[in-house]
């Protein structure tokens, strides 16, 4: 399975050479990004018409970040030396099904003019060189010190090259006030950090035990991974991310430095990734030495994972084990991890149907996140064809009584394994429905990557949202304090009351009921808290994050869409 439409291996490291000193001469502020007014002023010495080079943009920053890395400027200089050649500019060009292309021996384009800009170039060389091996590239974003800095406030727009560096301004500069007034890490989400905003794109699979989640990790990268067990028994007794060694991007100048490596793959015990400020999962340490004792990160160099990130996660057992003999919160930990991901898994098998209350319990803290859940029903050749249609209706029935909402779920079909289709049951019918099912999976994983950016937005609403609503909940509790006596009395009575409460918030300020937190998990929260030491209502922060979302997030959008639009 591959994401990139062009991934650098197919240039020639001759090429590649040529390429880097063109990216550092568009590279105006040297922060190793390609931002859409680099582009327009590089890419006219190309003398390609205005649709030709929209069309260039279109493909190589098809994650829609507004700006190109180092492999994103190789697919637009190889999509504008085919164009220069005559070639009609698709999506499919580059992609390793094209058989007409000659990525590796395929000439660089003509650049009118750039022979003189490279020389003027070089007599007034930047202070901070980047290395001919353009480890440059993969240096952290100027964004990375706001979260630590003290000036944070004082941050302009020219600092922000991407659309990522735009949300952290806005989360720094008016989100996160809110939230740490009216304590909202406390109650609903841990404050984000910037490993948060440049995490990869996640994808989460969950299931009972041995429905195939760990094998299908295992077919999709065609290897193992550090710490993978497989069989019948449930073998993954904690979960585990799967994602590209950080470390590999710096083979090149370690090599260079002759530096010792160590080996390319390594697991990571859960306590050590927790506190690690370049990974997403400090918010994990809630969950306390337990859950941390099984928890790790799998280390690999591969392609697949560049792009995206795994979890793996324990079967779901049934009856009293899911709740006593795990010492962590199961259901908690399920809904951290969907908050995070882009995209939820549900596996099944067709010997294992039955939703149980502890599998029914897990489904329902996805509550939020249908969006993200697919279905699917794996080892489905090991049933034939009158069989698999009675096990897709006992599934669909299962679902309906789990899953409330009156659209239908979507459930992809197939066998994920490395093994041939089991044509003796299935017959020829059902080896191509299992083929084109699997292909429509695979084409709504390749998509992750490219919505990344989109859902990454979607999130930083939704969070800004709930944020909002938070501290309107938290000021009127506050509001409905008395001054003196009774404190404890009231409080008591706020507590119990709370969905009154949530209802006279929703019709003050006229919000939406729907977008209210889950009033067992408050009140539980709640009860820790004198509500007369909360915040009383600030209308300037509540007014700032309403322009973030009603004028800032518009016009960041609006900046760092294709330049040639």
């Amino acid at each position: 399975m591959e994401i990139s439409p062009v991934p650098i291996s197919t240039c020639s490291k001759e090429n590649q050479q040529i390429y880097q000193e063109w990216f550092d001469c568009a590279d105006s502020d040297g922060d190793g990004r390609i931002t859409g007014s680099d582009a327009i002023k590089f890419f006219a010495l190309s003398n390609l018409p205005r649709p030709d080079l929209k069309q260039v943009w279109a493909i190589a920053d098809s994650k829609r970040q507004g700006f190109l890395g180092f492999g994103e400027f190789i697919t637009a200089m190889q999509l504008v030396s085919l164009a220069q050649a005559g070639q009609s500019i698709t999506q499919d060009l580059l992609s390793s099904e094209s058989a007409a292309v000659d990525l590796v021996n395929l000439r660089p384009p003509t650049m009118t003019g750039l022979d003189a800009l490279l020389a003027k170039k070089k007599r007034s060389p930047k202070t901070n060189e980047s290395d001919s091996n353009g480890s440059s590239h993969s240096q952290t974003s100027p964004a990375a010190g706001w979260f630590s800095s003290k000036s944070s406030k004082k941050i302009s727009l020219s600092s922000v090259t991407s659309i990522v560096d735009g949300l952290k301004k806005l989360y720094i500069q008016k989100l996160k006030p809110l939230e740490v007034t009216y304590r909202f890490n406390d109650f609903v989400s841990p404050s984000l950090t910037n490993s948060d905003f440049d995490a990869k794109p996640m994808v989460m699979l969950l299931g009972q035990y041995s429905t195939g989640k760990t094998t299908f990790i295992k077919h999709l990268l065609k290897s193992s991974y550090p710490g993978a067990h497989i069989g019948p028994e449930p073998t993954t007794d904690r979960f585990v991310v799967v994602m590209v060694c950080y470390w590999k991007s710096f083979i090149a100048s370690s090599v260079k430095n002759n530096v010792s490596l160590g080996p390319d793959e390594r697991s990571i015990p859960g306590n050590t990734v927790a506190v690690q400020a370049d990974m997403p999962f400090s918010g994990l340490t809630t969950f306390g030495t337990a859950f941390l004792s099984k928890f790790q990160c799998s280390q690999m160099p591969h392609p697949l994972l560049e792009h995206i990130t795994f979890v793996d996660t324990p079967g779901v057992l049934s009856g009293e084990k899911q709740r006593t003999q795990r010492a962590y919160d199961f259901t908690g930990v399920t809904s951290w991890f969907a908050a995070k991901c882009d995209l939820i898994l549900l596996l099944f098998d067709p010997h294992k149907l039955d939703v149980s209350d502890e599998f029914k319990r897990v489904i329902s803290s996805l509550r939020g996140h249908d969006d993200k859940i697919r279905v699917v029903l794996n080892k489905a050749d090991q049933v034939d064809t009158q069989q698999l249609m009675r096990v897709y209706g006992a599934l669909m029935w299962s679902l309906g009584k789990v899953i409330n909402t009156p659209e239908v779920m979507r459930v992809y079909i197939g066998s994920f394994n490395d093994k041939p289709v089991n044509e003796a049951a299935t017959g020829p019918i059902g080896k191509e429905l299992f083929e084109k099912e699997q292909e429509d999976l695979l084409s709504d994983l390749k998509d992750v990557p490219k919505k990344a950016c989109d859902r990454r937005i979607n999130e930083f609403v939704k969070r800004a949202r709930a944020a909002k609503i938070h501290a309107y909940i938290i000021s009127h509790l506050r509001k409905e304090m008395p001054a003196m006596m009774g404190k404890a009395k009231t409080q008591q009575r706020l507590i119990d009351n709370l969905e009154d409460e949530f209802a006279k918030v929703q019709r003050e300020f006229h919000l939406p009921p729907g977008d209210f937190p889950n009033a067992e998990h408050f009140r539980e929260t709640l009860s820790g808290y004198n509500i007369d030491k909360f915040e009383k209502l600030k209308p300037k922060m509540i007014q700032a994050v309403d322009d973030m979302l009603g004028y800032d997030i518009p016009d960041l959008l609006k900046n760092f869409r294709n330049p040639y639009d």
